[in-house]
């Protein structure tokens, strides 16, 4: 009983807390106003959704299971503190971190960062603030580094949690170890959010969807359960969500297509386009006859990937209505579905205008990667998380 009560204690002492990760931050911010954030902070967002530890990789050794009595982290997704000395300040150590995680987010017409950054000095990191759920402690020191080196802990004081450490003999080795390595510190963080959303997806998706993919593809797939609309088209299903957000209106969609698997030519950026031009011409009509959804050219980024273990090209880029003032940012992925010798392209779409997109965007992409084709229906121990970068545990 006494174990209990302490338990119920401790949970309604972590939702009574708030927190300051990243609320009111601004590019401008300088050591001291971070240090303020807390005064200013906001409720603690996702409370009580906690991540499952999962053991994949030698990464996931450091892994800190969420005990009964580890509060929930802060803050909202794509949310990055960074903790630095007064010194790293004036040296502008943490101005180059802070710029490498600023940077634009790829596949969206407007300028959108790809984490939202706040910065307070060591002292100010109190246990309020060690709740955030992505931290970044930079420490420059040379009388006790030789070679910059990453190190990360989860779930130290929180969860779901990451807190990464940049260690550095100097400022200048540290600017130049984090220009080298700006791919991975962004994917790394960029894939533990990810890894947060499938998470969540496992414990709650459009159950409509799901039984339409496998009625239809003999897959199956995880969504937001948000996206209750659904149509269905030949070897075509389109999930969507419409909503007024600060009355504007927002639009989600993801679909998922197959066609058939000629060569390893079927994956070239102009195969790619023509296909998906040819799937939302017939399937995604604009509000007037004659017009339709297509690709915006030259707006595509593709890239060669590993998803569960096998090739994946993913595809992000803009759409745009012919003919019609109407269009936004897309991901997709395409996997070869060897069993029935055809490619299955799954695919999230964003209409929004003129605010941001990122977080949104992101999460249809996490449901992208919760695709299982029909040899990947009977794994007992499928494995949704996305591989994580490389570095080393702490």
């Amino acid at each position: 009983m006494k174990q209990f009560i302490l338990k119920v204690c401790m949970m309604l002492l972590a939702v009574t807390v708030t927190v300051a990760c990243g609320n009111g931050a601004q590019k401008g911010d300088n050591a001291q106003e971070g240090a303020q954030t807390e005064a200013k902070a906001k409720s603690a967002s996702n409370t009580g959704k906690a991540k499952k530890s999962k053991k994949k990789n030698k990464n996931k050794k450091s892994s800190k299971k969420k005990s009964i009595f580890t509060p929930p982290s802060a803050g909202a997704p794509y949310e990055v503190l960074l903790v630095a000395g007064e010194e790293d300040f004036r040296t502008g150590a943490v101005d180059s971190l802070y710029n490498v995680l600023t940077d634009d987010v790829a596949g969206v017409a407007q300028s959108e960062p790809c984490f939202k950054v706040s910065r307070i000095n060591q002292a100010g990191l109190s246990k309020t603030l060690r709740l955030c759920r992505n931290i970044i402690i930079i420490k420059i020191d040379p009388s006790l580094y030789t070679t910059p080196k990453f190190k990360f802990s989860r779930n130290v004081y929180a969860a779901p949690q990451i807190i990464m450490t940049i260690q550095a003999p100097s400022a200048l080795k540290f600017k130049n170890f984090v220009s080298d390595n700006r791919d991975v510190i962004t994917e790394f963080f960029n894939r533990a959010e990810l890894n947060r959303e499938i998470d969540l997806l496992s414990q709650d998706h459009q159950p409509n969807f799901e039984e339409q993919v496998k009625k239809m593809f003999g897959c199956d797939m995880w969504i937001p359960a948000e996206l209750d609309k659904i149509k269905v088209g030949r070897h075509f299903v389109w999930a969507r969500c419409e909503r007024f957000v600060r009355k504007v209106e927002q639009d989600i969609s993801l679909v998922i297509y197959s066609y058939p698997y000629r060569s390893t030519k079927t994956f070239t950026e102009e195969y790619f386009i023509r296909k998906r031009d040819s799937v939302m011409k017939a399937n995604v009509p604009g509000p007037r006859e004659g017009q339709y959804m297509m690709t915006t050219r030259p707006f595509t980024l593709v890239s060669d990937e590993t998803v569960h273990g096998e090739y994946a090209q993913l595809v992000r880029g803009l759409w745009n209505i012919k003919d019609y003032d109407m269009g936004g940012p897309f991901v997709s992925i395409a996997r070869v579905d060897e069993k029935n010798q055809r490619v299955v392209v799954v695919e999230g779409f964003v209409y929004f205008p003129n605010q941001p997109k990122r977080n949104v965007l992101k999460k249809l992409e996490a449901a992208l990667y919760t695709l299982r084709l029909p040899d990947e229906l009977d794994l007992q121990r499928f494995q949704f998380d996305l591989d994580e970068i490389t570095i080393n545990p702490d």
